[in-house]
């Protein structure tokens, strides 16, 4: 941080030297760890397939693109304030209603606004915290294969998460696999302490995340907003009313 010098301006000026720029970032970003197996795994049929036919790279090397961009796990930035609620998936918003959370979550009997974020298969999958503090309750929920753009239903496979904050304020979080296939990645533990849009896990293909905020907190997003996981700010708690 650089100080301005400015009497009237006290604002710290941020440090943008180290901010990339260049065409790697947009091109060749990293790649999530749970996604370099299947990546390998493909790189290997591709090879052992060209083998047989040259032919057969024409159809297998934009598959292998695929898998590469769709397990990319791209830098992101996170808006400071302990107060901000951030976007956990990349997606688009599908629906905000009151719903009764699953009591295994811990979050009460009352009906409490929820925030569904579809992601379609090209959208970033990899899923980020949506706030700071302690691992408080997980449920693990197998599933059926449904399609989950916009339903209620409880037959797909979820992975239901609720952070204690600090302040004491519970934020809970499902990770809904989708129609496609069903694979959630979450290796967090109860106790844990995670930080507001770090990485917690992911979902493979189409799928959903719901989000319910405390009662009292309205979402500061719309049906149909374009979501980036770990900087888009769902919600501000210090608006609570």
């Amino acid at each position: 941080m650089t100080e301005n010098k400015n009497s009237k301006n006290s604002y710290q000026v941020p440090d943008s030297s180290s901010v990339d720029l260049s065409w790697k970032r947009f091109i060749l970003p990293p790649i999530h760890k749970e996604g370099l197996k299947i990546f390998a795994v493909a790189a290997l049929i591709v090879v052992l397939l060209s083998l047989v036919s040259a032919c057969s790279l024409v159809i297998c090397l934009p598959l292998l693109a695929f898998v590469f961009y769709f397990f990319r796990n791209p830098a992101r930035v996170t808006p400071e304030g302990d107060n901000l609620i951030i976007s956990p998936a990349d997606g688009i918003v599908s629906n905000i209603k009151y719903m009764v959370p699953p009591k295994e979550m811990g979050l009460g009997e009352d009906p409490l606004l929820r925030v569904s974020i579809f992601m379609s298969v090209f959208n970033v999958h990899v899923n980020r915290a949506p706030t700071s503090g302690m691992v408080d309750a997980l449920t693990y929920r197998p599933g059926k294969l449904v399609n989950i753009a916009d339903k209620d239903n409880e037959d797909n496979e979820r992975q239901e998460i609720t952070i204690k904050r600090e302040d004491g304020i519970k934020i809970g979080f499902i990770q809904i696999a989708g129609l496609v296939a069903r694979r959630i990645y979450c290796p967090l533990k109860v106790g844990e302490m995670v930080k507001k849009g770090s990485v917690f896990g992911m979902i493979r293909f189409g799928s959903r995340l719901d989000v319910y905020l405390p009662t009292g907190v309205y979402p500061k997003v719309l049906p149909g907003q374009i979501m980036v996981a770990g900087e888009t700010i769902l919600a501000d708690l210090n608006e609570k009313q």
